[in-house]
């Protein structure tokens, strides 16, 4: 059974969705609290996947989120939030989180959400000892990371799977819709062009020497986005 811990402080929404992760055969872990998540980094990688409330009586689950990519930064976040707004959006995935769900939320929704996590997760883990290399960026396939001039790229899953398919398709355009489609395993359904950009602005953070005039990771207007290969 994958491992879940939930984030929520809402008692009756607790029950429902433990009951409902169980009968979707998830061993689910419980705390109520930033606190009490917290207490639980040092073991945070036993767990396959987080979800997170945003509001909690002492905190936030960005809080969380931060630490936790300290920590590990591959392990698959998801956030409950009871906002829908831009801003909220924005700041959990700037925070490192790979998805969001807005309550009120029907739960067979969350369990198809957290499936399409998992298997992206799987699909990075593969034993694949193949090397992909553009211009100054590495893809260790095996290892499920990516490397700026040898040194490790500190990303999340959702952007190591958005590095590998603008690399893999370098020097071709790609349409907005067709990255999301292979994104996030769906018809874009979950998510819109914000998402899309606000990852695409986080990976030019780490990979350009000037994100505000990339030399790699290029905006086509109107149509999407191309890698060029070329050294950073």
């Amino acid at each position: 059974m994958k491992k879940i811990l939930l984030l929520e402080d809402d008692a009756s929404l607790i029950d429902g969705l433990s009951y409902s992760l169980k009968k979707n055969d998830f061993d689910t872990t419980v705390v109520r609290t930033v606190k009490e998540a917290l207490d639980l980094l040092n073991e945070i990688s036993r767990f396959d996947i987080l979800i997170l409330d945003v509001t909690l009586p002492d905190g936030t689950g960005f809080e969380v989120c931060e630490k936790v990519r300290q920590k590990n930064t591959q392990i698959p976040i998801i956030f409950l939030t009871a906002s829908d707004e831009e801003v909220s959006i924005i700041r959990g995935l700037d925070s490192g989180g790979d998805d969001y769900i807005t309550k009120p939320f029907k739960l067979g929704e969350l369990c198809s959400r957290i499936r399409a996590l998992l298997r992206r997760t799987g699909a990075m883990a593969q034993n694949n000892p193949t090397l992909t290399k553009c211009g100054d960026i590495t893809i260790d396939l095996m290892c499920s990371r990516a490397l700026l001039r040898g040194d490790p790229l500190d990303l999340t899953i959702t952007e190591y799977r958005l590095l590998c398919i603008l690399v893999q398709n370098a020097n071709h355009t790609l349409t907005r819709n067709t990255i999301l489609e292979r994104l996030w395993d769906s018809s874009g359904d979950f998510v819109d062009d914000n998402t899309l950009s606000v990852y695409v602005r986080r990976l030019r953070e780490k990979i350009e020497q000037d994100p505000f005039h990339p030399e790699h990771l290029l905006t086509v207007r109107g149509f999407g986005y191309q890698w060029k290969e070329a050294s950073i």
